[in-house]
């Protein structure tokens, strides 16, 4: 994943490497220096590597989640295309055999490895398994020859189909058609063919791939293959008007992949070597837009998860700096001595930059392993989830993928993040005064910064301020919240000219969490956009911000508990010590809470999300479906008018209210948001007028008042349309990309007909639009009245769906299932809507945990980070507590002291992310387009919430529990006397 990125990563990588050993080989004193702190303190050693390895794994984790969706999406090029490149479907008749004849002469193309031209029906099938009926109304039955099936495209590899043709009465099935009707070779099978039903012998069942699991736009397809002329003979039994349609499928050269390349160039060819004919065919490129999928599909999971992670990567930073200050405090007095004695401070920071790459460099390979680890887990449960957004089992298959370029980008990033940290941090201990640093005495910073740098600050935040200003005009995302938050901290060397620096500080925090609370109230639309950074911003301001506005204030905060801190108890005296040191250290404090915050910050917020969808269902269901039950999708060639009729008159008719025909044809469309220059597939829905009032609208066009006024407008003019808030996405958040008014053109691929559309509304939700007959996810619907679609498409409009309104009593599942079995020789395939949408949501649901799992990780970090802290405290402390236990204290009163440090520590980190997360969730679900149509209320998970709390503070003091004893067995005479 992200390729593009392996060799700035890797030229960053070496040069830092480079430096390093540089450093490491000219300055002996700095690298035995480093080296002998590792071999001194191996336990802690072992806790900061430990750190390192989760920020690693945490960022090879979500590249691999990339690498496994791109994988398996890309898979459907081998399993549903195999060799074909190009597919040119023709109407059935003399039009389909001059476009086959036309095409045969594209076989001597050096661009192109084979040209096979095939018929295809749309069929249903029945067999008699177990004494049982099993019924398969999605099924492709095809004509082709075999012999030439099986050395097409053979110079890019295997077709698929081998072996014989089979003999009439006889069928060639694949896996998945086998897996549905549940039989295996020399079984019968019944398939309905243009309406009439024929019996054939199971010749063989092929595996799903290339030609064999070939389709025509579907993730999954079941196929049966039968012998020549036999679906032609089958139509003039029937006395069908259509008969099979035509399809030649086009290999390139090249493999199953790199064929893809001469896509352009052989859709050219074919044109031309169609000539006039070409307006009556659909020249189709499936190999292409699956892989374009594939890439999209990858690219917004693993950023998807790389925004989740992006958190704990920070944590992981934010550890090492912690582990670095602690150090440097530690060895202050050490120091100080090697600067008097004539040591640079380039030598310090060169010393404790070693030492700290050493722990990243040890936690490489660890981190790796985790991480490839973490994506394994993560492909087996995403698995399961994606099988509940599935259309009769077209759902993606997940299949665990990682490549190198991943596992290179990943440890390249994870290094760089802690060789970057390190480096600053360094810096930044290497700067103290000398006598002060010799005598451990406490650093006192000054009141004002120096002229030189208050005039680069104030320079810096004018300029911020200056981009602000357009950037939150125009509600541009991440620099909305970040312009404004920076030249804030810009500011604040200005403000303490004229402030004392705890006034200062806590002014510029609140404004900047203020601000990054309130951001979406003043410009809303700044979450209209797929971006993940957005939400990597906010958070991490919030968490920063608050952290600091809370670090700065920790007396006042603390001051409703002092009568409990100064009782003159054990207790009392425990809880004063608990508090005295993360008062007195606040910014090793700050960064524990920091860690703490932006974790539980995003559980609560994903927690809170998941609340919201579940509490949203009801209202959801209710807005798409408006009163319809089912959808009903069938072979318009075998039901022509029959069906709607059967459905108003036949036997089920008794628990059908209402049954809404609707027109369907294929298409493209340009995108109304302008996000990609390359034609969108569209499934254009043609409704009778009046037929649908129901259904609403977020949206709706200037001047029409109400949802009724728009579904009119389209009945009366055909220039409108109206789509739903998902077209065009490919992931992520679907963002706001365009508006009621806004255009887009809607093309018929068979005529090359155009109309410029204009977008009457916006639907609040448009599933009972989608095809339900396992399409791609990248089809998007487009919805007009039947004026516009005849005019459109001309007589590829058909009735081709209908949507089902049931009487009070009937159970839309069993009458789904009554309505299959009744209507299997039109392959009638019909969907409860409201289970789809229901089925939908758990899967959202469980993709939030799923998150929230990979989050966990990051959790992990920030309790390392205090056991580490907690860790190091003892050794800091070790003089301090013999004193205090040669004065007279108990063991016990220092373990619990320990104690209630790291609980105070955590329960203020848990409870201002919890806090942020609250609030920050329902600042977006009042004002994010992406929370339209969710009007189940805004409720609080607090049982969710709540267990997440008590694990999250149970593991900390667990964490804790090993530096508390270890604290209360120093012995006094040893601690008081020696240092170490």
């Amino acid at each position: 994943m992200y390729s593009n990125l392996l060799v700035p990563l890797l030229i960053a990588l070496a040069l830092a490497l480079t430096a390093l050993v540089l450093v490491a080989a000219r300055q002996p004193v700095a690298r035995r220096l480093a080296f002998r702190q590792l071999a001194r303190r191996r336990t802690e050693a072992a806790l900061v590597t430990g750190g390192s390895v989760l920020g690693t794994a945490i960022i090879i984790g979500a590249l691999v989640v990339g690498d496994t969706l791109n994988f398996s999406v890309r898979q459907e090029a081998y399993r549903t295309l195999g060799p074909v490149d190009e597919r040119v479907v023709a109407p059935p008749g003399p039009a389909g055999r001059t476009v086959a004849e036309r095409l045969a002469a594209l076989a001597d193309d050096p661009d192109i490895d084979g040209v096979l031209s095939a018929q295809a029906a749309q069929a249903s099938a029945v067999s008699r398994s177990g004494g049982r009926t099993v019924a398969e109304p999605r099924v492709l039955a095809w004509q082709m020859d075999f012999d030439k099936a099986s050395g097409f495209g053979a110079a890019g590899g295997e077709s698929g189909i081998d072996g014989p043709n089979p003999e009439p009465g006889e069928v060639v099935i694949n896996a998945p058609l086998a897996q549905s009707l549940r039989v295996g070779a020399g079984q019968p099978i019944t398939l309905y063919l243009f309406g009439t039903p024929h019996t054939y012998r199971v010749d063989r069942v092929v595996p799903e791939q290339g030609l064999a699991g070939v389709g025509l736009g579907g993730r999954l397809n079941r196929d049966a293959f039968l012998a020549p002329g036999a679906l032609d003979a089958a139509a003039r039994a029937a006395a069908s008007d259509a008969g099979p349609r035509s399809v030649t499928f086009v290999s390139n050269r090249g493999g199953v992949e790199s064929g893809n390349a001469l896509t352009p160039q052989v859709t050219s060819d074919i044109r031309r070597a169609l000539g006039p004919v070409a307006a009556e065919t659909a020249i189709e490129t499936p190999k292409q837009t699956v892989l374009r999928d594939a890439k999209q599909a990858g690219d917004s999971l693993g950023a998807l998860f790389l925004m989740i992670g992006s958190f704990s990567i920070i944590a992981g930073a934010l550890l090492l700096v912690n582990i670095f200050v602690m150090l440097g405090e530690e060895r202050k007095s050490q120091m100080g001595m090697m600067r008097a004695i004539g040591m640079k401070r380039s030598r310090l920071v060169s010393s404790f930059t070693v030492e700290g790459a050493t722990y990243a460099l040890l936690s490489a390979v660890p981190g790796v392993a985790i991480g490839v680890a973490v994506g394994w887990g993560v492909a087996v449960v995403a698995a399961e989830i994606f099988s509940g957004w599935s259309v009769g089992g077209s759902s993606i298959r997940i299949a665990f993928a990682v490549t190198p370029t991943s596992v290179v980008n990943g440890l390249a990033m994870g290094l760089l993040i802690a060789f970057a940290a390190i480096l600053a941090t360094s810096v930044r201990i290497s700067r103290f005064n000398i006598i002060a640093a010799i005598r451990d005495l406490p650093t006192t910073p000054g009141r004002e910064p120096r002229r030189r740098l208050l005039v680069v600050f104030t320079a810096l935040a004018v300029l911020c301020a200056l981009v602000a200003v357009p950037a939150v005009a125009r509600s541009q995302p991440d620099a909305t919240y970040l312009m404004p938050a920076l030249a804030l901290a810009f500011a604040t060397p200005l403000l303490l000219r004229v402030l004392p620096r705890h006034a200062a500080t806590t002014l510029v925090a609140g404004t900047v969490l203020a601000w990054t609370l309130l951001a979406p109230v003043v410009r809303p639309r700044i979450f209209d956009t797929p971006s993940m950074s957005v939400y990597v911003v906010q958070g991490a301001l919030a968490a920063f911000s608050a952290v600091v506005l809370v670090s700065n204030n920790q007396k006042t905060l603390v001051r409703p508990a002092r009568r409990f801190l100064e009782r003159p108890s054990e207790s009392g005296l425990a809880a004063r010590l608990a508090v005295a040191y993360p008062l007195a250290k606040r910014f090793r404090t700050g960064a524990t809470l920091v860690m703490y915050t932006l974790i539980v910050f995003v559980l609560v917020l994903l927690t809170q999300i998941s609340g919201i969808l579940r509490a949203g269902v009801d209202g959801v269901v209710t807005d798409a479906t408006a009163g319809y039950s089912l959808r009903l999708d069938y072979n318009p060639q075998v039901a022509g008018e029959r069906l709607i009729a059967e459905l108003r008159t036949g036997p089920s008719a008794a628990g059908i209210a209402k049954v809404t025909p609707l027109l369907n044809a294929t298409g493209r469309a340009t995108d109304p948001g302008h996000r990609s220059t390359q034609p969108l597939d569209v499934a254009a829905v043609g409704v009778p007028e009046a037929a649908i009032t129901g259904i609403t609208f977020r949206e709706r066009l200037s001047g029409l008042p109400n949802d009724p006024a728009v579904w009119n407008a389209l009945a009366t003019d055909p220039r409108y349309v109206v789509i739903d808030g998902f077209f065009g996405s490919t992931g992520g958040p679907a963002g706001d990309y365009y508006d009621p008014g806004d255009t887009l053109t809607v093309t018929d691929p068979r005529t090359g007909r155009s109309e410029q559309k204009v977008i009457a509304g916006v639907l609040s939700n448009g599933m009972v639009f989608y095809p339900g007959t396992g399409a791609s996810s990248t089809t998007y619907p487009v919805v007009m009245g039947e004026r516009g679609m005849r005019e459109l498409f001309d007589d590829q409009a058909q009735n081709a769906s209908a949507l089902v309104s049931t009487r009070p009593g009937t159970s839309p599942d069993t009458l789904a299932t009554q309505l299959q079995g009744e209507q299997l020789s039109s392959s009638l395939v019909a969907t409860p809507i409201a289970s789809e949408i229901r089925d939908q949501f758990d899967s959202s649901t469980a993709f939030f945990r799923l998150m929230q799992g990979f989050l966990a990780l990051g959790l992990g970090i920030g309790i390392t980070g205090l056991g580490v802290v907690m860790v190091r405290a003892v050794r800091e402390r070790r003089r301090t507590i013999g004193i205090l236990r040669a004065l007279g204290f108990r063991a016990r009163t220092v373990q619990r002291s320990f104690l209630w440090e790291s609980a105070f520590v955590a329960v203020e980190g848990i409870v201002l992310g919890s806090l942020l997360g609250v609030l920050t969730t329902w600042l977006m679900y009042a004002n994010s387009a992406a929370f339209t149509g969710l009007e189940g209320g805004f409720p609080i998970e607090w049982t969710s919430i709540g267990g997440l709390a008590a694990a999250t503070f149970a593991a900390s003091l667990l964490a804790t529990v090993g530096p508390a004893r270890r604290a209360a067995s120093i012995r006094p005479a040893r601690a008081v006397r020696v240092a170490d």
